[in-house]
């Protein structure tokens, strides 16, 4: 079975993106249980922004689990990325994303490397880059490890990121590490503009994909663009995937209805 999950976002400079619901933590948790959603995926401007015995009765009040945790802040607040040049800078997002894993680990949620990947320029090359994302997600993935959760990384679409855009590139990126306490997030919006066949490329991560953002081609809630999900289910379904389907949407129309909206679809299509 692959569990659903809803996005709350608690950070303010982060407004407008997208994230279902917004602010607060125990009114977003009341409403996706209400819908029946198995999780929450929290997005926190830093740790201290979530208390960790609040949260755990808060979940447990409403049955829910913490599905991932995002580590965006860190680029969308402090400017940090694990491929900077300045080694000072780089030891600043590691240090960052540990903080973000030490506050999913202990509810067995994984933390998402996303935005902080970076984008490659300037004196730096390609290679150059990979190489210190590569350091980072080697010593992160067994950091993480600690807590029996994976770091997951995130292909991003050409316009977020110029590293790794495609599935496929993550698997061929992952199979370079030492560690195997990485997997990828298969985002479909990203997919949508990335991949010949979104079937197809969830297909080639098989084994390797340990997180889904179940969202439409414009980034609406699943149902609101032209993604079409019958094939894109039966792929995950085959490669055995039982990780979240967690909505990172904007709140269109608003999040109540975007939540809303995103459940029907996941009961359609993934349930």
């Amino acid at each position: 079975m692959i569990p659903s999950a809803v996005t709350v976002s608690l950070v303010t400079q982060a407004r407008g993106g997208p994230f279902v619901f917004w602010d607060d933590l125990s009114a977003a948790a009341e409403k996706a249980a209400a819908l029946g959603f198995d999780a929450i995926e929290i997005f926190a401007p830093s740790p201290s922004a979530v208390n960790a015995d609040e949260l755990k009765a808060l979940l447990a009040k409403h049955k829910l689990k913490l599905a991932a945790v995002g580590t965006g802040a860190g680029m969308v607040i402090h400017g940090l990325s694990l491929i900077d040049p300045n080694p000072d800078q780089r030891a600043k997002a590691a240090d960052f994303v540990r903080s973000i894993i030490d506050m999913g680990g202990p509810f067995g949620a994984p933390a998402i490397i996303g935005s902080m990947q970076g984008k490659w320029g300037g004196g730096q090359s390609r290679d150059e880059a990979l190489a210190l994302l590569g350091n980072a997600c080697e010593e992160l993935g067994e950091y993480a490890a600690k807590y029996n959760v994976p770091l997951i990384y995130e292909p991003l679409n050409r316009y977020e990121t110029n590293l790794i855009c495609t599935v496929a590139e993550g698997v061929k990126f992952l199979k370079s590490l030492k560690t195997t306490n990485v997997k990828l997030l298969a985002d479909l919006f990203h997919m949508n503009i990335e991949e010949a066949n979104i079937a197809d490329g969830i297909r080639a991560g098989k084994g390797y994909i340990g997180h889904v953002h179940f969202v439409d081609s414009n980034r609406r809630p699943a149902g609101l663009g032209h993604m079409d999900y019958e094939p894109i289910a039966a792929a995950l379904k085959e490669i055995g995937y039982e990780g979240y389907a967690s909505a990172e949407a904007f709140a269109y129309p608003d999040p109540d209805a975007a939540a809303k909206q995103t459940i029907e679809a996941y009961n359609k299509y993934i349930k």
